[in-house]
C-alpha cells in the first residue's frame, strides 16, 4: 500500500489536528490556493451548498484557504490518508515526488485548446479517481481550471524570445516545466507560488512563468515590470479528496449532500467560453497598474516549446514506468494522437 511511505510521520499530524470520532461535527476543507483565486470563491459556494443542504444536521464544512492549516500541497498524498484533515483540494502536478506517474496525465503545455481539453477530461477524471484510490483517498469531486495563457513576467528587463530567456533565472511551478525549459537551454527552477513574490523581489529569480489571469492574486505586478505571452495551456482539474475510511463511515445523507454540491461545482467551473475575454481583461488591468505588456514570443519559439513539451511527456512516462505509460497512452488516445 502506497500510503505506508510516510504514514507514521503523518500519524502524529493526524493526532494533533483531529479530535473526536471519525464523523466530525465540523469537516475542515484544506484549500492551498489563495483566497483571492476564482476557484476559492467557487469552493466557498461548494461549502455553502453543503451546509445549506445539511442545515438540520449536526454537520458543518469549513473552508481554510491559502494553506492556512499548514499542510504542504506536495505532502497531501501522505496527509489525507491519515485523516489529518477531513477534506482537501489536490492537484496532480504538485504530487510528483510521491506519485511520479501522475505527472504523465497532464503535462504543462501539451494540451492547448478547449476542444482537446474537453476530449481528455473524462479520461483524466477516471485516471485520477483510480490513482488516488491507490492512496486510500476517495475522490468526491473535481474543480475545472480555465484554459490559461501562460506568460513570462520579468523584474528588470522585457523578455519575449527564447534567446533572451536563456540569460535569466526563470521560476516555474512543476518538474515537467523544468525538464522542458532545460531542453531549451533555459535555467528554470521550481518556486512555490507563496514564495514567488519574495523570490522576485530578492533576485532569487529574474522572471516568473505565470498566467496573467491570476497574477494579481500574488501581487505579481508589484515585483515585475514586464510581461509577454509564451504559450496557451489547458490544465488538469483539481480533485477533492477524502480519506477512504472517513468517507465509508460517513452518514449517507451527508455523502449525498457533498456529492450533489460537488456535481454543481463541476458544472459551474467546467465552462470555457469567457476564458479569452477574461485573459485580455486581466492584462489590461495589469497594464493599468504599471506593468508593460510586450510582444508575444514569436511563433517559431512557441513551436520549439511545444516540441520540447512532447519530448518531456514521453520522457516522464518512460521514467515513471508502470501506470504512467498507461495513463499517457489513454490520454493520447482521447486526443487522437
Amino acid at each position: 500500500m502506497k500510503t505506508l511511505l510516510n504514514k507514521t510521520a503523518y500519524a502524529l499530524v493526524a493526532g494533533a489536528l483531529v479530535s473526536g470520532p471519525a464523523l466530525a461535527e465540523e469537516w475542515r476543507f484544506n484549500n492551498f490556493l489563495p483566497e483571492t483565486r476564482p476557484e476559492s470563491a467557487q469552493l466557498d459556494q461548494f461549502a455553502e451548498d453543503v451546509n445549506a443542504a445539511l442545515a438540520d444536521k449536526d454537520f458543518t464544512l469549513q473552508m481554510y484557504h491559502g494553506g492556512s492549516l499548514g499542510l504542504p500541497n506536495t505532502d497531501l498524498l501522505r496527509v489525507v490518508p491519515t485523516g489529518a484533515v477531513e477534506m482537501s483540494l489536490m492537484w496532480s502536478n504538485y504530487l510528483g515526488r510521491d506519485a511520479p506517474e501522475l505527472g504523465s496525465v497532464f503535462v504543462q503545455g501539451a494540451i492547448s485548446t478547449v476542444d482537446e481539453l474537453k476530449a481528455v477530461l473524462p479520461v483524466a477524471q477516471e485516471i485520477y479517481t483510480e490513482a488516488y484510490n491507490d492512496w486510500d483517498i476517495t475522490t468526491v469531486g473535481f474543480v475545472a481550471i480555465p484554459t490559461l495563457s501562460v506568460s513570462v513576467f520579468c523584474r528588470d528587463e522585457p523578455v519575449n524570445t527564447l534567446e533572451q530567456l536563456r540569460d535569466v533565472k526563470l521560476r516555474v511551478w512543476a518538474r515537467e516545466q523544468v525538464e522542458t525549459f532545460t531542453k531549451l537551454g533555459v535555467a528554470a527552477q521550481i518556486v512555490p507560488q507563496e514564495d514567488v513574490y519574495v523570490a522576485l523581489r530578492t533576485g532569487v529569480v529574474d522572471c516568473a512563468l505565470y498566467p496573467a489571469l491570476y497574477a494579481h492574486t500574488i501581487s505579481l505586478q508589484e515585483v515585475t515590470k514586464y510581461a509577454s505571452f509564451l504559450y496557451p495551456m489547458a490544465s488538469a482539474p483539481y480533485t477533492i479528496g477524502v480519506q477512504d475510511k472517513l468517507w465509508d463511515d460517513t452518514d449517507p445523507e451527508i455523502k449525498d449532500a457533498i456529492t450533489a454540491a460537488a456535481d454543481a461545482l463541476w458544472e459551474r467551473t467546467n465552462q470555457y467560453d469567457a476564458d479569452v475575454e477574461n485573459e485580455m481583461a486581466a492584462r489590461e488591468k495589469l497594464v493599468a497598474q504599471g506593468l508593460t505588456w510586450g510582444e508575444d514570443f514569436p511563433d517559431a519559439d512557441r513551436e520549439q516549446f511545444v516540441a520540447a513539451v512532447s519530448e518531456t511527456w514521453a520522457m516522464l512516462a518512460e521514467e515513471a514506468g508502470g501506470d504512467a505509460l498507461d495513463y499517457r497512452a489513454r490520454m493520447l488516445t482521447a486526443l487522437g494522437r
